[in-house]
């Protein structure tokens, strides 16, 4: 097991279950999510994007590799479920501030 700041390890862990309040809890309230370069901004329209893109397709990510990069904590692995290509390789790539997740960045 990798180890990850508590806001990360929080967001992983609810993901593993398809939690989306659990994953929604991490985030600020402000926060940002770019994936695959659509942007998703505060928590009702990231609520809206696990509710689709996670929960709806059931897509599980397990980190296997961190590193921190310039202010950001870059976490690799892959991620399966029921959608195209499963399972897929991510990179997230997540700004904290205060405890919090405020920025996410998702490429593959």
């Amino acid at each position: 097991m990798i180890e990850l700041p508590k806001p990360i390890a929080d967001y992983v862990e609810a993901n593993a279950q398809l939690d989306v309040d659990g994953m929604l809890k991490p985030f600020a309230a402000n926060a940002v999510i770019l994936d695959n370069g659509k942007r998703f901004e505060g928590h009702a329209e990231v609520r809206t994007l696990l509710e689709e893109a996670v929960v709806g397709a059931k897509a599980i990510f397990t980190p296997d590799t961190v590193r921190h990069e310039n202010d950001q904590v870059v976490v690799e692995g892959p991620a399966h479920g029921d959608f195209p290509g499963s399972p897929r390789r991510f990179t997230y790539g997540f700004t904290l501030e205060d405890d919090a997740i405020k920025t996410l960045e998702i490429t593959l």
